[in-house]
């Protein structure tokens, strides 16, 4: 099914939902891979496209679920603006060529680097419309910052996975672009030194958007990435306070052409490194101090990259090794992002929810998709 407007997809859940028929949810198929499998017949988005509403000067952005990202970044970027948020791209983890729909992104809350300052996807998300289990259509939230009545069903429905609505049209609040862009670079740090690094960049007042570390890549040593952004002045001006302050680390370099700074980062974003290695590719949220521990727990056998300044590891280890065991106490939740069906299955995509957690997932579940038809599975 690919329905062409918001009502012709109502009505084709409502069916479904009459029949008891599951439905896989799906928009451009770039992060397919993402969660448990889904069987059911195909419901494809990506009929719902454009942009209903766009105000440069109210930094707001409206569009249909099914609208490529791309499409919405080239918008924004002809006022010079942007999303704030930075989504990632899982192309290249999961070996896909779907166009990232704008729908996908919010039902996985999709982030980037820059979340450290702009925050989640679901931060910048400020009305939604979607259809529920049952073929309702509901709305929450607005199409202008001011609008914040009614129950947060916008934040609610970011990171859902299509469990709990199928995603009609999405409302976000964007940002212009800076004027400059520049990267510090510290070379060849252990994961130790490179969280402290990173720590000691991100409590300096020079307003950091990015802190990162990368592992060795070939003939290429490590890298600890510190990034600024803003008036051309004051980011050679934070650049150079950085590179004196970082400089009792390691040998320290500046990027300052901002388009190779870019594509360091969009590399950055996109797991790039991790993703080429073979193995079971993970990703960890943790307390930022907790990263480099857990990185020198999964041992030599693990390639791991910071994000967030240390909260965000990416870990490609061997097959079918268990990285919440590994975890030992340490506070956080480990998702599985690739693997073969085998381990997904043994381990588990998503990270245990504790029983209270579990049971307000549990119904509201029941309560949006009472005949369970909404990517049944997807999510454990």
């Amino acid at each position: 099914m690919k329905p062409k407007s918001e009502q012709e997809l109502a009505d084709a859940v409502k069916a479904s939902a009459a029949k008891g028929t599951k439905l896989q949810i799906r928009g451009g198929g770039s992060r397919a891979g993402l969660g448990h499998g889904v069987t059911g017949e195909l419901l494809d988005t990506t009929g719902l496209t454009g942009v209903s509403l766009y105000e440069p000067g109210a930094l707001t952005i409206v569009a249909a679920a099914g609208t490529p990202l791309q499409t919405i970044d080239q918008t924004l970027a002809k006022e010079g603006q942007r999303l704030p948020f930075e989504p990632m791209d899982h192309r290249a983890l999961y070996g896909t060529n779907g166009k990232s729909t704008i729908g996908g992104v919010v039902a996985a809350n999709v982030s980037g680097p820059r979340r450290i300052q702009a925050g989640a996807c679901r931060d910048s998300l400020i009305g939604v419309r979607f259809v529920d289990g049952e073929g309702t259509i509901v709305k929450n939230g607005g199409r202008v910052m001011k609008n914040v009545t009614g129950y947060d069903l916008v934040k609610l429905m970011a990171g859902s996975h299509g469990t709990l609505g199928v995603l009609t049209e999405v409302a976000f609040k964007v940002l212009p672009m800076p004027e400059a862009g520049a990267t510090i670079v510290v070379h060849d740090l252990d994961n130790t030194s490179a969280g402290a690094a990173m720590s000691a960049a991100l409590t300096a007042p020079y307003d950091v958007n990015g802190a990162a570390h990368l592992p060795p890549d070939n003939d290429q040593p490590a890298r600890t990435c510190i990034r600024v952004e803003g008036f051309a002045g004051s980011v050679k001006y934070r650049s150079d306070k950085l590179r004196e302050l970082l400089g009792s680390f390691g040998d320290v370099s500046i990027e300052a052409d901002q388009a190779k700074s870019n594509k360091l980062w969009q590399q950055i974003r996109d797991a790039e490194l991790v993703a080429t290695g073979p193995g079971d590719i993970w990703r960890i949220s943790v307390k930022p101090s907790d990263g480099p521990k857990l990185a020198n727990l999964l041992g030599g056998n693990a390639q791991c990259q910071f994000d967030w300044g240390g909260g965000l590891v990416w870990a490609c280890v061997p097959e079918g090794q268990d990285v919440r065991a590994v975890m030992n106490g340490i506070d956080g939740h480990a998702t599985l992002i690739r693997s073969n069906d085998a381990t997904a299955s043994e381990l588990g995509v998503f990270h245990p929810e504790a029983a209270p957690l579990a049971k307000i997932s549990a119904g509201l579940r029941s309560r949006f998709d009472p005949h369970g038809i909404l990517n049944p599975g997807r999510m454990g």
